[in-house]
This record gives C-alpha cells, structure tokens and sequence, in this order.
C-alpha cells in the first residue's frame, strides 16, 4: 500500500509542476518520506540524492530560461532580469486563481516583465513586444524541461523499484 501512495504522491507532484507549483520538490519530499518509512525499500541515497539534485536545475533553469531567451529574441540584460522578477511576481499574483493561476501568471509575468523593462529602455513597442514573447517561449521551455526531469526521476524510480523486485526475488 505504501508503494501505491508514493507513486500517487510522484504522479501528483508531477502534474503540479505545468501549474507552476513545486511539483519537483513534493517528488524529492515523497522520496524521503518514503525511504524514511521503509528504509528497506528501493529508496536509496542516490535516488534521494539525484531528485534533490533534479528539483535544484528544474528550479534555476525555470528562471533562468525566461531571461535567456529574452535576450536571444534581441533584449537587453534589462529585459532578462525583467521577465525573472516579472515571472516571479506572476506566480504569486496568479495565486488566487484556483489550480491554474500560478501557470498562467507566471507566463503572463514573463511577458510583462521583459516588456515594461525593454519599454523603460526606450526601445519600439514592436521590438519589445518581440523580446516580451521570447521571455514567454522561455518560461515555457522551461515549464517542459521541469516536466522531463520529472518524468526522468519516474523513470528511475520504476528502474529502482524492478531492480529491487528482481533482486529480492532470486534470493
């Protein structure tokens, strides 16, 4: 029973991270508890060990990204740490919005944010709207590699768990 409720607990932290919520760390969280609980389990240091490490590059490639590609579509330094805050931010003004809030006031943030930084720039609308929707494209990139690093520790996990099964069976 305990294993069915990780994997309920790593399925639902994997669908949370598309609405911009922690989903990584609710998974690396389920992994310790789990491995607390059962110490015997397929749940080692190195699982633990490589969801924390998962969680750390899910969260600063999710703000780093929108800056990254804000500058790549011709924005300045301004415009990257724009569409940072203004993502950040976003999050948090999209919370009263049930479920779906965080997600979109984070991509809205990111556009908001590049924009207003390359507008107080005194750059064209045109150019700073181009800039404002490469910041968006790079909160979504990022949104869809947090979810690969997700579905990659799944995978491991399943790896860990038929390996443990196969093991324990032969002895």
């Amino acid at each position: 029973m305990d294993v069915v409720l990780l994997w309920l607990a790593l399925v639902a932290g994997l669908l949370l991270i598309p609405l911009g919520l922690p989903g990584l760390w609710v998974m690396a969280g389920a992994l310790l508890l789990f491995s607390v609980i059962r110490p015997a389990g397929p749940i080692g240091l190195w699982t633990i060990g490589v969801a924390v490490l998962l969680a750390v590059v899910g969260e600063l490639l999710e703000f780093v990204l929108g800056g990254r590609f804000a500058r790549r579509y011709g924005g300045s330094r301004r415009a990257g740490w724009g569409a940072i805050l203004g993502s950040i931010a976003g999050t948090f003004a999209g919370v009263p919005v049930p479920i779906i809030g965080p997600m979109i006031g984070a991509f809205a943030g990111a556009f908001a944010g590049a924009l207003v930084a390359e507008l107080t720039r005194g750059t064209q609308v045109g150019s700073a709207t181009r800039v404002a929707t490469g910041a968006l494209l790079g909160r979504v990139v990022a949104v869809a590699v947090k979810v690969g690093l997700g579905v990659g520790l799944l995978g491991w996990l399943a790896l860990a768990t038929v390996m443990q099964s196969l093991f324990s069976a032969h002895l």
